[in-house]
Order: C-alpha cells, then structure tokens, then sequence
C-alpha cells in the first residue's frame, strides 16, 4: 500500500500538495474520491502500475492512507464545501480552481515517464476534473469514474452539468476529434450522486467518442453508503464480476492510450 510509493510535493502556482508515485512507463494520474487517498485507492492503482503504468496519487484532501468510515466520509464533504478557494463544488460551468495545478502535474508526468501522452482518472466529487484536464495536451485517456460535480441536491438543472466550461467542453470535443482520442465514464445505475443525466450530456456532446460504462445497483459490493464507487469500496473483487471487468476495461484504455495503441 501506501509503503510501496514514493512520496514527493508538487508546487504550480499557488498550490502545492502531495503526490506519491510507483511503477514505470507512461504515466497515469489517479484522483482520489472521498473521503481522501483511502487503501482502495492505492488498491486500484497497485493494479494500474502492475500494467505498466507510473501512477501519480496526489493528495487534495484527507489523510493519505487512512481507511474509510462513515464519519470520516462525512467530515471530507463538510471540509470541502467549505474550502471554495479550491473546488467549486456548485459551479456547473466551469472547472475547480485545483484543475490548474492538475494540469501543471499531468505535463511534469509526461517529461519525465515518456509516451503518447498522461491517462487521468476522476472519481467522485474529482470525476469531471479529467474531463477539464483535457485543455492539457498531454492528457490523452481521461476517465470520469462517478462524476458527482456540480451537486445536484438542491437543483436539479445541476443533474447535466459537467463542472467544465464551454472552452473546456470544446477542446476535448476537437482533441477527440482531431487526435482520436476517447474518453469512459462509469457509475452505478441508481447513483443519485452521479445522475444519469450528466452521462446523457456527455454523449450528446461526445457522441461515440465517449464510452458509458452503467453498473446495475446489485453488482456493487455492499458499504457504508449506497452503490457508487464503481472502482474502490463498491468494486466485488472476483474475476468476472461486472465491476471487476469495468476495472479492467479502465485499466485497458489507460494503458493503450497513454501507449498510443488501440483504444476499442
């Protein structure tokens, strides 16, 4: 786990924070969900590395390796929302402040580890970010793993939004275009946090470019808060599960991407 990384600090701008890394080849960004850089997420990125792949972990919030509770979950969110210099966590059309210095990390991991380009992976309040990590060249395999920004909770027009902006939106549209790249987004069938309506947007503005990968509710392994985290605490780690095989598609397209070979 946490003992087999390396651990570093990345400044860019008025940022700095974190980073652990392990492996060799083309890199791959793997951004926490909440409540922080928990052991499942170490767990997902053991797997991404042993693909060869270098994965970056950078830590935006919590306490790196610290396992997942109820109470800690709920205490990640209420910090979150209260830390507006970073995330925007109600804004629909525009990106979090954090985004920049993502896309500073992402161009830092590709001079150093080589290939096609960087693979980046949202998950939860962090999904879209790889989506607006797309106006950095070197970000080629973007997968948004239960995008929850913006809330919805108390608007439902925020159910479709992207948490990027139009200019983001455009340029992936034209890079995936124009570069054939292609981007996958996963979640859980009855996520109210990750709404079905957000997935449609993002088909209508990406058409087959963008691959949906929807989970049905009783394929999650049971945890504290209902289906949601297709690739750590709701994951059932059995060969041949739905989410097992979702796992691997995932770690497929990174690592064919970032190689520049196929990405079916």
């Amino acid at each position: 786990m946490i003992r087999d990384y390396t651990e570093s600090h990345f400044t860019d701008g008025p940022y700095t924070r974190q980073v652990f890394r392990r492996g060799t080849g083309p890199a791959a960004i793997i951004i926490h969900e909440m409540p922080g850089l928990h052991p499942l997420v170490f767990r997902f990125a053991d797997r991404v590395a042993a693909a060869g792949m270098t994965v970056f972990l950078p830590s935006l919030f919590g306490t790196p390796g610290k396992e997942i509770s109820r109470g800690y979950y709920r205490a990640s969110i209420l910090k979150a929302v209260c830390v507006q210099r970073e995330f925007s966590i109600w804004a629909g059309n525009r990106s979090s402040p954090i985004v920049d210095w993502l896309r500073a990390l992402a161009r830092h991991a590709h001079a150093e580890c080589g290939g096609r380009g960087v693979g980046a992976v949202g998950m939860c309040f962090t999904g879209n970010f790889a989506l607006a990590m797309m106006t950095e060249p070197s970000v080629v395999a973007p997968v948004l793993s239960q995008p929850s920004l913006p809330s919805a909770f108390f608007r439902k027009v925020r159910k479709a939004q992207l948490h990027a902006s139009p200019e983001e939106v455009s340029c992936a549209r034209r890079r995936f275009n124009d570069e054939d790249l292609s981007m996958i987004g996963l979640r859980f069938r009855g996520d109210r946090l990750s709404p079905q309506e957000r997935f449609d947007h993002l088909t209508a503005e990406f058409g087959d470019r963008f691959e949906p990968i929807v989970l049905e509710d009783a394929d999650a392994q049971p945890g504290p808060i209902p289906p949601h985290c297709v690739l750590t605490m709701h994951l059932v780690d059995t060969p041949g599960s739905p989410t097992k095989r979702a796992e691997q598609r995932v770690i497929d397209f990174l690592s064919n991407a970032t190689r520049g070979g196929p990405t079916p």
